[in-house]
């Protein structure tokens, strides 16, 4: 008989090797966490997203098939980024097509191309995210499982205080889990189709099951989302970690109110925007701000919750990375679009603050986190994995604003503004209706930039059933082509990807093959058409 093991892929735990085989035998036998120290342990360890750092950049190959590939060491979702209306290609000079560069490994995902894992070569590549994120629920579903287990044994208050702890940041750290799981690989949640609409296989026991697995709805994975964050927010209570890299009461608020946004549930969004003001978090106020140091960091007041490194200097890569080697006035990676940059007004500090130019050609490049290079830096912050204050500001002005609270909403992003803008006047917000809407979500495009959630909100705004995207909107990526004679790139013209009801299967990341095929059959993907660019 097949096993299936608890992390769904079919090369799983072979691929894990003692990583895979501790969970096997964790799901049968119970000897291995006796007390709450002991799953804390493990929660430390298999449990969180490890912090992976870049290194030095020394050249534009910074995303190697074999890279990409490692289960241990792949960055996190370093494609999310390019996917959406924030990024562009950036291109100077001539760089070797067999050299794992950014542009050329992610092209594809780029241009939303038939196949979207396959480089400029036409080499397929594997998405180790889908195995990486299952293996992180995996350990979860474990440590949750042995969490409630212990419920009943422990028995002085430190072990209990510590058991709630586990416990509740367990319950978030699957939610977030399933959260990306099902904004990458599923349809957008629409509120009128929820329960029919596909979303991504379901695993929420230790067991393991002899099944091949299937595709649970969006009702079902954003409820079991929404019942996660309530018991975190049960077991967390008014906890308030010391450390940002393990989640406490303002990380599972947060989500809360973000995912309640995304279900349409505007009460209970900013109902958990509560609370914030008693528990020291604090927007930076860039008026007075040293624009040489980082926006970001584990010390900011404004940082929640983090895990994982930082991707952004490895895929928006400058121009200038090092002269012995020749990558001196040469890219082959993205910057960030026309289109973003020219949102901002003259006014808006975050200019500054969030982005730099290249060295060479000054096109601007995000730069949130500025001490990336730094060895083992203890600032060290992702920028997929992040939840910042600033993000509570924009959800409660977007529940309230659709709750028809129109002064409300304008006080509440005037807030965020007067410490983001030179002079900000609320007058400058529209007062009601369609306009307020697309106002709060132009400000969170231009607040949350390369955080990882720009790309997810263009796909509930398509769906949403209040204020849906128009049915022109859409997103085009500019396409450069190579001239050897000149050593030039010259526009060719763009690729073009439509709004959500026109081109469905392009805004869902397919499924890897590997599972496909051991799944027989129970899971299937969308066909993503070919792509070809429209010409200059």
């Amino acid at each position: 008989m097949n096993i299936k093991y608890i992390i769904i892929s079919a090369l799983l735990l072979a691929t894990f090797t003692s990583c895979g085989d501790f969970l096997e035998e964790y799901s049968t036998d119970q000897r291995y966490c006796e007390t709450p120290e002991d799953l804390n342990m493990l929660l430390i360890g298999e449990g969180y997203i490890k912090t992976n750092s870049i290194g030095s950049l020394y050249s534009q190959e910074t995303m190697t098939k074999s890279s990409l590939e490692s289960v241990t060491d792949a960055p996190n979702f370093p494609w999310l980024h390019v996917l959406d209306d924030d990024s562009e290609e950036f291109a100077v000079d001539y760089v070797d097509t067999n050299k794992g560069t950014p542009l050329y490994m992610f092209g594809s995902l780029h241009n939303w191309g038939a196949d979207p894992f396959r480089n400029i070569l036409n080499t397929q590549w594997k998405d180790i995210m889908w195995e990486k994120i299952y293996k992180q629920i995996g350990a979860v579903n474990a440590i949750i499982y042995q969490g409630e287990e212990l419920k009943e044994k422990v028995k002085t208050n430190t072990e209990k205080d510590m058991l709630n702890q586990v416990c509740g940041e367990a319950y978030f750290l699957r939610a977030y889990y399933y959260y990306y799981l099902a904004n990458i690989y599923g349809l957008p949640y629409r509120k009128a189709t929820a329960s029919t609409d596909f979303s991504v296989p379901l695993k929420t026991t230790e067991v393991i099951e002899d099944k091949y697995f299937t595709r649970a709805t969006n009702q079902q994975v954003y409820s079991q989302i929404w019942n996660d964050l309530c018991k975190a927010d049960d077991y967390l209570g008014n906890y308030s970690s010391t450390s940002v890299i393990r989640a406490n009461i303002g990380a599972v608020r947060t989500l809360k109110s973000r995912i309640a946004l995304y279900m349409e549930n505007y009460n209970d969004a900013l109902d958990a925007t509560n609370d914030f003001e008693n528990w020291n978090y604090k927007l930076t106020d860039l008026n007075h701000f040293d624009m040489s140091s980082n926006f970001i960091g584990r010390s900011v007041p404004e940082v929640i919750f983090t895990m994982g490194g930082p991707i952004v200097p490895a895929v928006f890569i400058d121009d200038h990375v090092s002269d012995w080697n020749g990558d001196d006035n040469r890219a082959s990676s993205f910057k960030a679009s026309s289109d973003l940059m020219d949102s901002y007004q003259p006014n808006d500090l975050r200019y500054k603050a969030f982005f730099r130019k290249s060295t060479t050609n000054k096109v601007p490049l995000p730069e949130k986190y500025k001490t990336w290079s730094e060895y083992n830096s203890k600032e060290t912050v992702s920028d997929v994995f992040i939840i910042r204050y600033a993000e509570v500001y924009l959800n409660r002005a977007e529940a309230q604003a659709m709750l028809g609270q129109d002064e409300a909403a304008r006080q509440t992003l005037q807030e965020l503004r007067s410490k983001r803008m030179e002079n900000s006047n609320i007058n400058d917000i529209p007062t009601t209706g369609r306009e307020l809407i697309d106002f709060i979500r132009a400000e969170r495009r231009r607040e949350l930039c390369f955080e990882g959630q720009r790309w997810f909100d263009l796909r509930r705004y398509s769906v949403n059933s209040k204020y849906p995207l128009p049915e022109n909107f859409c997103i085009k990526h500019p396409a450069y082509t190579y001239d050897a004679a000149s050593n030039m790139h010259h526009l060719a013209g763009y690729y073009q990807l439509n709004a959500y009801d026109k081109d469905q299967a392009a805004w869902v990341i397919p499924i890897p093959n590997a599972t496909i095929e051991f799944n027989r059959g129970s899971l299937t993907n969308l066909v993503r058409p070919t792509r070809d660019m429209i010409k200059q």
